[in-house]
């Protein structure tokens, strides 16, 4: 059901004591709140909370924590307890999460079997290095390489994407002998020194040397110079290459679909020619599938897959864990070789609890058959929020697939021009209906839709309805 704007009639009355009363009708007020969307009913109930309130917890974390810390809403709101695919709050409203702790809940917040494949861990042994035997990692290095097509069979377990993404262009440099890594323009691939310069988003960027990386044209068929001609922009990388570097590079880093830079896919048919493009030149083809890993985009299991190519080296972190700090590099042999050279090391990177809740999510996973549930409650949305799109000139563009899906504003639809300040008056309005999303975007003018995966038809149909809703009162 579609809800527009009410519009109200201010009725007159005579005058009362002297006084002229205006108020709107009765009938009016009363159906604008039959009109206000409402969360799709859920059978739990938040345990009472007792401790710090919001405004406690905001002070302390602004004594205590570093300044570059932000938080999303006017007021923020102090998150206590989570079931699947909502949030509860200090006051224990609930909220649907259609962001998903920023794409990383992928089976759904404290998953029983996750759940009790930590705890069981946790009770047994917390933590052994590899300088010992345990059989979580082994094990679940075998389900992950399972997963993996061609020779990507050996893995290496780290702690983030941001990290799993630093080890990635280690590798690139010392297998190809480069030193040149090219990435993408509105790309995100972390946070540290290195990999800042991966990242092409002046917003997440600092002023240090990042040398060595070359950004090429971003093939966003919505804004990119050349639409969704993907042979256009595989021209410019071999163009960028010819004149940019020796020739020779280290290798080529991708999102399939961009995330922090508001859930942008690339032109069909892009990967392929690059791919083919970067290993002439010596490179090799990385694939970030850090939010577009495990089935989110519903008609894969890897985003690469649906650009029908096959990388040197798939780097994978926050679905991967269902919220716990774990992040993976799966590459051949071949390349993995290049780090036997020295002795490489990570204190936590395969930690046992960390394995189990990993190797309990690719079961769940499967079990639960989240990815064609992500295909099929994806596409529901896609398709409403496309109508959606036919009513509200202020959306620019509906993209994505499965659960990996943005929504672009615009003020100006010809000129593409951001709508910075109606997505900001937005964002505010959904929290106040019960909804959280994410923004992405150089200009922060994209909702990101990407909830946890176990996410419903109804679950849509209320983002939508409050969407427009929202959108019909701006």
């Amino acid at each position: 059901m579609a809800f527009h704007r009410h519009l109200f009639r201010s009725v007159m009355k005579p005058k009362i004591g002297g006084a002229r009363v205006s108020f709107s009708t009765v009938q009016s007020a009363t159906a604008d709140e039959a009109a206000v969307p409402s969360l799709p009913p859920f059978d739990y109930e938040p345990r009472p909370y007792n401790g710090p309130r919001a405004d406690q917890v905001f002070e302390k974390r602004k004594k205590f924590l570093g300044p570059s810390l932000f938080h999303f809403y006017q007021k923020p709101i102090n998150i206590v307890e989570g079931k699947m695919q909502y949030l509860f709050d200090e006051d224990g409203r609930r909220y649907l999460d259609a962001f998903a702790g920023i794409v990383t809940v992928s089976c759904g917040h404290c998953h029983p079997v996750v759940l009790n494949a930590i705890m069981e861990q946790s009770r047994l042994l917390q933590h052994a290095t590899t300088i010992y035997l345990h059989h979580t990692i082994a094990d679940f290095a075998e389900a992950l390489a399972s997963k993996m097509p061609g020779n990507l069979k050996v893995v290496y377990f780290v702690n983030s994407g941001t990290e799993a993404n630093e080890l990635a262009m280690l590798m690139a440099r010392l297998y190809s002998g480069s030193l040149g890594m090219i990435a993408l323009r509105n790309a995100y691939h972390g946070g540290s020194s290195n990999t800042i310069g991966l990242t092409a988003l002046n917003t997440w960027k600092y002023p240090i040397p990042q040398g060595e990386i070359h950004h090429v044209v971003n093939p966003d068929p919505y804004r990119g110079v050349f639409g969704s001609d993907a042979k256009s922009y595989a021209e410019d990388v071999q163009d960028h290459i010819d004149y940019g570097t020796s020739g020779k590079v280290a290798g080529f880093i991708s999102e399939t679909i961009q995330g922090v830079g508001g859930a942008v896919e690339l032109a069909p048919g892009y990967l392929k020619m690059v791919y083919d493009i970067v290993r002439k030149a010596g490179g090799v083809c990385i694939a970030d599938e850090v939010q577009t890993g495990f089935g989110r985009t519903g008609s894969h299991y890897w985003g690469f897959e649906t650009q029908g190519v096959i990388p040197d080296i798939v780097t994978m972190a926050k679905g991967i864990g269902n919220g716990l700090p774990l992040g993976a590099v799966v590459t051949t042999p071949e390349i993995a070789s290049v780090l036997a050279q020295k002795t490489h090391f990570n204190t936590y990177g395969g930690n046992p609890v960390c394995s189990a809740g990993g190797l309990a999510v690719l079961k769940v996973i499967d079990e639960e058959k989240r990815q064609t549930h992500s295909a099929d409650v994806g596409s529901h949305l896609l398709g409403r929020l496309r109508d959606l799109q036919q009513r509200h000139d202020i959306i620019g563009d509906v993209r994505g697939r499965g659960l990996m899906v943005g929504v672009e504003l615009v003020t100006d639809r010809t000129e593409k021009t951001p709508a910075k300040a109606e997505t900001a008056v937005l964002f505010e309005n959904l929290r106040e209906l019960g909804i959280l999303v994410g923004k992405g975007g150089l200009h922060g003018n994209v909702f990101r839709v990407k909830p946890p995966m176990c996410f419903t038809k109804d679950d849509a149909d209320f983002l939508v309805d409050a969407m427009d809703y929202s959108m019909s009162k701006l």
